[in-house]
């Protein structure tokens, strides 16, 4: 029996390994691609998930920096920009935040210049 998407998906997201991370992230989106500091709670292969103050919807397109600490490339510190596309909007802690869930659809790393 062929499985649905939202199944392929929860297969898919039990599939990638996690990092419960705690890092900066400069997050871009809406109309103005306005900058926004967050922090991300987990981050994996195919998405990340992040804790930011303003709204933002579900589906919406998105562009993030962060910088992959050592614990995590197993050499040097690692700065990558994607771009990607909100899965999932929910509250929760710290008060006051929204927790955005994104899927990465594009991917590239920096040199330490950029």
């Amino acid at each position: 029996m062929a499985q649905t998407q939202h199944e392929q998906d929860e297969n898919n997201k039990r599939a990638t390994r996690r990092f419960a991370l705690r890092l900066p992230v400069s997050v871009r989106y809406g109309e103005n691609e306005e900058e926004h500091a967050a922090q991300t709670r987990d981050v994996s292969a195919r998405g990340i998930c992040f804790y930011v103050d303003s709204a933002i919807q579900a589906g919406s397109a998105i562009d993030f920096t962060l910088t992959l600490p050592p614990e995590i490339t197993l050499t040097e510190s690692i700065r990558v920009r994607c771009k990607g596309r909100v899965v999932r909007v929910e509250g929760g802690p710290p008060a006051g935040k929204m927790a955005v869930a994104a899927v990465i659809d594009e991917y590239e790393f920096l040199a330490d210049s950029e």
